[in-house]
């Protein structure tokens, strides 16, 4: 199924304006999630707001926000008093300045989206995309949605464009930050480092030959509890200890290229999963749990 634009907004820089859709380039929706259930009766469960203070029940409307300026105590804001904070939704997509595309370090990247050129803007959106491959620049623009402003960083990508949402600069935590230990490493070291990075270097990104294991495991779970069958819990492999490093170095070359296998089935597992017969699972779920208590 063709994917749906999740907004819509207009590139604009100079005299210069872009329609464009948005569209999410990733898929968290893949992903699997678990509901909270009550262990008697299999019932799923509702988040309740208890005051910490009287342990009273707070229902919804009986709530405000506040911001803790100090330990335990609050300003309070109106829902009124924060939608008059709230950045006004322009959709535009305001450029401010090129920057090398080389200079964004990806520790900034929060979220991408594909930009697709609505009616009339594809020959505008194709000029853009290629001046910028040329130039070897990507533009930082502002962004406005939801009521709130987004730093975005647009670049081209195989004669499109990628907008991908940043953190700000107080967002990133400084790397000096974090302690690393001074350690001198010798040239040897190094030149046996670089023949095992050569030994399994590739010529291209393909991240279609790794999988999420976990989730192809978890899905398999699913399916054969479905069907009443036991689960298999797995033994931790053991970990090895690298004692020596020039030794470490030399047995991994010698080892050879460890390629990753191809990539298994969790598509086909989670595809298999949702084409089961609701009213199969319905009636094979009790048959489970029977099942699960006979082990207890």
């Amino acid at each position: 199924m063709a994917p749906r634009p999740v907004a819509t907004g207009t590139i604009s820089f100079g005299l210069v304006s872009i329609p464009v859709r948005l569209y999410s380039a990733t898929q968290p929706a893949s992903s699997i999630s678990f509901n909270l259930l009550h262990e008697k009766d299999g019932a799923r469960l509702k988040q309740q707001y208890v005051c910490s203070q009287c342990g009273e029940k707070v229902e919804r409307d009986q709530t405000v926000k506040g911001y803790e300026f100090a330990k335990d105590r609050y300003v309070r804001f109106t829902a009124e008093e924060l939608k008059a904070l709230e950045e006004i939704a322009s959709q535009t997509i305001d450029i401010a300045e090129f920057v090398p595309a080389s200079d964004v370090d990806a520790v900034h990247y929060e979220k991408a989206y594909y930009l697709a050129p609505e009616k009339g803007g594809a020959k505008a959106y194709r000029l853009l995309s290629e001046a910028m491959r040329r130039s070897g620049k990507a533009a930082l623009a502002r962004y406005a949605a939801r009521g709130k402003q987004y730093l975005v960083l647009i670049r081209p990508r195989d004669g499109r464009l990628v907008m991908q949402q940043l953190f700000y600069a107080d967002e990133v935590r400084p790397f000096d930050e974090v302690p690393v230990d001074e350690a001198e490493v010798k040239e040897q070291e190094v030149q046996l480092a670089l023949q095992l990075v050569e030994q399994i270097a590739t010529d291209r990104f393909e991240p279609g030959k790794y999988e999420d294991a976990v989730k192809r495991r978890t899905l398999e779970a699913i399916e054969g509890n479905v069907q009443g069958q036991e689960i298999q819990v797995a033994a931790p492999e053991p970990q090895a200890q690298v004692i020596d490093l020039m030794e470490a170095l030399k047995a991994s070359l010698a080892a050879g290229p460890v390629r990753p296998p191809s990539p298994p089935a969790a598509a086909e597992a989670a595809a298999e999963v949702e084409r089961k017969p609701a009213k199969r699972a319905a009636q094979a779920a009790p048959e489970g749990r029977k099942k699960g208590a006979s082990r207890k």
